[in-house]
């Protein structure tokens, strides 16, 4: 029969035989650490660890690594506060509510501190503003404040006028109100100017003014 017409196998046999006792003993662990992985911290184990847990109450930021069923172990047994009374463990549970169990400290300078020493002389001085009129902050502290200066007066619109009529500024008090209009009645009546009336008007006008004064209450 012609080499073209012969039976050729499509397939080969594939089939692979079991490996030998030698051959078995060599066989890949399937537990064998790979590279950067590290060993699990439980006695007698060969898994890689991927998962830390912290060595005790006092070292939290010193941990074990465990696989994760250690792990998972080591979170059940362990008690935070162990070795520690009822008191304490209230007082640490009460600062837990209240800090979040971190460390506070107080927001202000220190008595002897430049900031501070820098505060009490600005405030002896009555620098920057400081001015304790009170003695809230001690008797020290107003020793060489100023006097406060006196209110000033508020007045209307029809007190500014008049008082500007008899030419007087807003501070004139009730005598020198009264002052000013006697002058000013004397100098401008047309008897004192030999019966000149020119100066007629303006005296209504000081009329005027100092009668809405007395109505003020201000005479």
């Amino acid at each position: 029969m012609p080499g073209a017409f012969q039976y050729r196998p499509k397939f080969v046999d594939i089939r692979v035989r079991p490996p030998s006792k030698e051959e078995d003993n060599t066989a890949e662990d399937v537990h064998a650490l790979k590279p950067g992985e590290r060993a699990c911290d439980h006695p007698g184990c060969r898994r890689a660890a991927t998962a830390r847990a912290p060595k005790s109450r006092e070292m939290l930021n010193e941990h074990y690594w465990f696989c994760q069923p250690h792990a998972a172990e080591y979170n059940r047994n362990w008690n935070f506060f162990a070795g520690l009374s009822e008191d304490e463990v209230r007082r640490r549970q009460e600062d837990e509510l209240k800090t979040g169990g971190r460390p506070t400290w107080e927001m202000k300078a220190g008595r002897m501190s430049r900031e501070s020493a820098a505060f009490v002389h600005k405030f002896a001085k009555g620098q920057g503003g400081y001015k304790d009129y009170h003695e809230l902050f001690g008797a020290s502290a107003n020793r060489q404040a100023r006097t406060p200066d006196p209110e000033a007066r508020h007045l209307g619109k029809i007190e500014r006028n008049a008082l500007a009529d008899l030419d007087l500024d807003e501070n004139a008090d009730s005598a020198k109100i009264r002052s000013r209009y006697t002058e000013l009645v004397r100098r401008l009546h047309p008897d004192a100017n030999n019966g000149d009336r020119s100066g007629e008007h303006k005296l209504q006008r000081v009329i005027k003014a100092y009668q809405a004064l007395r109505k003020t209450g201000m005479v």
